[in-house]
């Protein structure tokens, strides 16, 4: 990690301690989407943790990106056996194309600057059709529709959902 963000998670780590020791009984910390998913919740919760270990912090699950995504979209996330694969398209294509091989449902993350790479992937491996892009959930602006060649409007939050090859109701039970 970069020292900027280091000192970013420390300085708020610092804040919510000062709270706790200023006599706060509660220290709330929003999110988009679900703090344990791919969230900067764990840095500062960590930081906590290790100023103050006896401070209990927990967190309530969200919604994620992927479950707004599919239920705004119509698509089933995963049925029967199908896996369901979530990753990051700063971890590099070779994952993804990898998990866009297999069986099942793959969502990918953080792909806005990988953009026209996962649509060369997605024809090259005949999943274009069926993907689903999501911009901006939640936010003014949102998009949610078919995968496009076009990136120069994507933004950082956007969700991309290929869901698993499906040969009808029940196949995979």
């Amino acid at each position: 990690m970069t020292a900027r963000r280091e000192r970013a998670w420390a300085a708020a780590a610092a804040a919510v301690v000062a709270a706790v020791d200023a006599g706060a009984r509660a220290v709330a910390f929003a999110t988009i989407g679900d703090p344990n998913v791919y969230s900067t919740f764990g840095y500062l919760a960590d930081g906590v943790r290790a100023r103050r270990p006896g401070v209990e912090v927990r967190t309530v699950p969200g919604i994620t990106a992927m479950q707004e995504l599919a239920a705004r979209a119509g698509v089933p996330l995963c049925e029967g056996r199908e896996p369901l694969t979530l990753l990051p398209a700063t971890a590099g294509l070779t994952p993804v194309a990898d998990a866009l091989a297999g069986p099942g449902t793959v969502v990918v993350y953080k792909g806005w600057r990988r953009h026209p790479d996962l649509v060369d992937e997605l024809r090259r491996q005949g999943r274009l059709a069926d993907a689903v892009l999501g911009r901006a959930l939640g936010l003014p602006g949102e998009r949610i529709g078919p995968v496009d060649d076009a990136a120069a409007d994507l933004p950082y939050l956007s969700t991309l959902l290929v869901p698993a090859r499906r040969d009808g109701r029940g196949g995979k039970l």
